[in-house]
């Protein structure tokens, strides 16, 4: 089944040339089945771009997928204000709903304690929110770190240089239905100069870890239910994403190292291969067919009711 966007938001119109199926509102409304409603909180500063790599993940299942789009009450200085205003809403106008699942993109604040966030406050008021209005929240990056931070207390830790690149993982906990289907090995893209340690983890009985790398730490942790995910890498990048980041931190005059395993050779004027885009699909099919569609209420109303 298609995902369900508002026909003129960009993304539309990219996911229609790679044949993903859009459905149009109207055809939706004419379906006899309860869409899986979606919200996205999206802090990343290009809006647009976020808004389209998850919209083809999203898009990628036999699930129909109708999303909404909240973004902090704080204007974005990269994003068309005439978009946020057309295809956003704050999160007053979200506060009474109830939905099947949420994701909390990451944000380049890695420099600031989260409490330094102009916008932390509000964050925290709808981490808190999602607890009885959201069967299961995917926390993505930084998003991952602010959840952790937030509802179990586990800090972040500073590296000496950017951790950049597409590292190998492993399913460390292998009845993970998340990582159903996987490989043994898997690629993941990473972009960040933080990290969490994972004897804080450990030391909260309610997180599970899913997944690892040597390289890179931890990927993937669960709360038992899956009511509360934390991905700490960035499996919906595009190919070229990271090759983005890298020439804009030289312009910038950042000395930010080649990304690993990524450019052929090491060679920045070859084009990138792509070694995560099968993953990052089964990861978002998985999240929506297990911990979404299979176990959220069909009467979202109750979600209240539910422990996390």
């Amino acid at each position: 089944m298609p995902i369900n966007i508002p026909s003129d938001l960009p993304a539309a119109q990219i996911l229609e040339r790679e044949n993903i199926f859009v459905m149009t509102e109207r055809r939706a409304q004419s379906q006899d089945i309860r869409p899986l409603k979606i919200l996205i909180l999206n802090l990343m500063p290009t809006k647009i771009v976020t808004e389209t790599q998850l919209a083809r993940l999203l898009g990628n299942t036999a699930l129909q997928v109708e999303i909404e789009l909240i973004a902090m009450t704080k204007t974005p200085k990269h994003t068309p204000i005439e978009h946020m205003i057309a295809f956003y809403k704050d999160f007053s106008q979200v506060r009474e709903n109830y939905y099947d699942g949420m994701i909390i993109t990451g944000a380049p604040l890695e420099h600031l304690n989260f409490e330094q966030v102009g916008y932390w406050g509000e964050l925290c008021e709808i981490m808190d929110w999602s607890k009885s209005h959201v069967h299961s929240t995917f926390h993505l990056c930084w998003g991952a770190y602010a959840g952790l931070y937030y509802h179990y207390g586990i800090p972040k830790i500073y590296l000496h240089e950017k951790l950049f690149g597409v590292f190998r993982h492993k399913v460390t906990r292998k009845n993970s239905i998340l990582f159903r289907g996987y490989d043994d090995q898997f690629m993941v893209p990473h972009s960040r100069y933080t990290t969490i340690m994972k004897s804080d983890v450990n030391k909260i009985p309610a997180l599970k870890i899913l997944a690892e790398s040597p390289e890179a730490g931890l990927y993937a942790i669960s709360t038992d239910e899956g009511r509360q995910l934390f991905i700490t890498g960035h499996s919906e990048y595009d190919p070229e994403t990271l090759a983005n980041e890298y020439w804009r931190d030289q312009k910038a005059g950042v000395n930010t190292k080649i990304p690993k395993n990524y450019f052929p050779d090491d060679d920045v004027s070859k084009t990138p291969i792509c070694t995560w885009r099968s993953c990052a699909n089964l990861l978002f099919s998985n999240w929506l067919n297990y911990f979404v569609y299979q176990q959220t209420p069909y009467d979202t109303r109750k979600i209240q009711n539910l422990q996390i």
